[in-house]
């Protein structure tokens, strides 16, 4: 099962904003049962780096929520993807502001 990017979910997003809640709630409890299903003694979390909160979404998202001075890795690259369409209004010149902390995770160049 994808979650990122799930069409079931999309869809629903797509009814909710059409104010078919009904449809809306209907395809997003559909998602909700086949991931229950699939991840019931799977690992669902993408995140990559070590963690003691490793897929256990509620306390790793109470964590970021409490100390809020960046969010869970497993949301990085949804809000990187809306922070790059935002970013095109200047010609991504903001990229030219950030210098990113050491550590944090990079993309293998090789």
């Amino acid at each position: 099962m994808k979650i990122e990017g799930n069409e079931i979910e999309k869809r629903a997003m797509v009814e909710f904003h059409k104010g078919n809640r009904a449809e809306g709630l209907r395809l997003q409890e559909e998602f909700a049962s086949k991931f229950r299903e699939e991840y019931k003694e799977k690992d669902h979390c993408p995140c990559k780096k070590a963690c003691r909160y490793h897929g256990n979404c509620k306390e790793c998202v109470a964590i970021h929520r409490a100390h809020q001075e960046h969010v869970p890795n497993c949301m990085r690259d949804m809000l990187n993807q809306k922070i790059k369409l935002l970013s095109e209004l200047t010609e991504h010149t903001l990229a030219n502001e950030i210098e990113p902390p050491k550590e944090i995770l990079r993309k293998d160049t090789e």
